[in-house]
């Protein structure tokens, strides 16, 4: 039987699914959609129809078994390997991102720290030193990094990912305040605080 597609509206769901089933008490082995539900704040009907994709479906008043699905949910979302990440702009943002260490918790591991300000470059965060931005593509082919995250000002972001694109990379996770038209064949992500904050506010006046 082929499977379905997962759509990306799910995609974006299951690494809360992954959360939620990581922060059970230890040693219980069966959730119901219902619990799983109530913890990442949607419907049963929607956890259901979002793990239905994986082929994956729980026995009416016995649930899922907690370790195959948590499993399952990591294979769907590539992580039953590591991934090399290398971060470009080391600011504030940059500085706090390298120094995060829930990124090896999740098999992504930081290989490169680059920057243009010459000052920066040669410094030391978590035992990586920031290299030069010419150094980039002959370090993303060494190290084979997939992954690039710009933490860059607005107006550096665009030429950021073109130059990501170029030495390799095919996933970027963009924190730059802009937004970064993709280049061929790469998959950009937005992260905008301000945008989200925003958000928020309009709720906010909405309730007041």
């Amino acid at each position: 039987m082929v499977r379905r597609p997962v759509p990306r509206v799910t995609v974006q769901r299951l690494p809360v699914y992954l959360r939620c089933l990581e922060n059970l008490p230890a040693g219980q082995q069966r959730v119901s959609s219902d619990e799983l539900a109530e913890m990442a704040g949607v419907l049963g009907a929607k956890i259901r129809k979002d793990l239905s994709y994986l082929g994956t479906h729980g026995t009416r008043g016995v649930g899922y078994e907690v370790e195959h699905l948590k499993h399952e949910i990591r294979i769907e979302l590539g992580l039953t390997r590591d991934w090399a990440v290398v971060i470009v702009g080391i600011g504030n943002l940059g500085r706090a991102l390298a120094s995060y260490g829930g990124f090896g918790e999740r098999r992504f591991q930081v290989v490169g720290l680059f920057d243009i300000d010459p000052v920066k470059v040669g410094t030391q965060i978590d035992g990586l030193a920031v290299e030069s931005m010419e150094g980039l593509a002959r370090a993303v082919a060494a190290r084979k990094a997939s992954i690039g995250i710009i933490a860059t000002p607005a107006h550096a972001a665009q030429g950021v990912a073109d130059a990501l694109a170029a030495a390799g990379v095919r996933s970027i996770l963009n924190f730059a305040p802009t937004v970064v038209k993709p280049p061929e064949g790469v998959d950009v992500r937005r992260v905008d605080l301000a945008t989200e904050l925003q958000v928020l506010t309009f709720y906010l006046a909405q309730s007041g």
